[in-house]
């Protein structure tokens, strides 16, 4: 037994989000993230919704989205201990599902660029309750001290060992997306 290293929390457990062919890149249109989107010749949602509990992950649940979703299933509903995971960009991010500014849904956002005359600086998150805005790199609001928690985010191969393929590529082979709570120092 080590005495240097303090032993893992609970909420560091790593947590399946889903296979990666089955995330829509919800870039270049300006629906909401729960929109379905075309992907493999389905139509999917483009996000998914889990339940992880913050005293025990291994009881995390998928929220089921139902077909053709405008709108949150959760609203309404006490979202705390709910991330939500997206492709934007062709690249993977998992925030909160609560506003933190509001308590809404974030699901019912937008994800658009943030630009500076023309060049990407970053990428954000809109709640529609608001308007307020949400960077979904470092989660820092546009206006306020209001911080969205992010997630960490990791995509493994079939056989468990983290992914350093291109989500651009478009050949995926068994890749699942698995998310924990980041991780705080100190």
């Amino acid at each position: 037994m080590s005495y240097t290293w303090p032993r893992a929390r609970p909420d560091a457990q790593w947590i399946p989000a889903g296979p990666l062919a089955q995330f829509p890149d919800v870039a270049g249109d300006d629906g909401n993230l729960i929109q379905p989107r075309r992907c493999d010749a389905k139509s999917l949602p483009g996000c998914r919704i889990l339940h992880v509990p913050k005293t025990d992950p291994s009881k995390a649940a998928e929220i089921a989205i139902p077909a053709g979703a405008a709108t949150s299933p959760t609203e309404g509903q006490d979202l705390k201990d709910q991330v939500l995971v997206f492709r934007y960009r062709d690249r993977m991010h998992a925030v909160d599902h609560q506003c933190p500014h509001n308590a809404y849904p974030l699901s019912n956002g937008t994800a658009f660029d943030i630009e500076d005359f023309g060049v990407v600086l970053s990428a954000a998150l809109t709640c529609p309750k608001h308007g307020w805005s949400f960077d979904i790199f470092t989660g820092q609001s546009d206006r306020g001290s209001y911080k969205l928690p992010v997630w960490e985010i990791q995509v493994r191969d079939a056989h468990g060992d983290p992914w350093s393929g291109s989500l651009r590529s478009g050949t995926l082979n068994g890749e699942t997306v698995w998310v924990r709570r980041r991780q705080r120092i100190g």
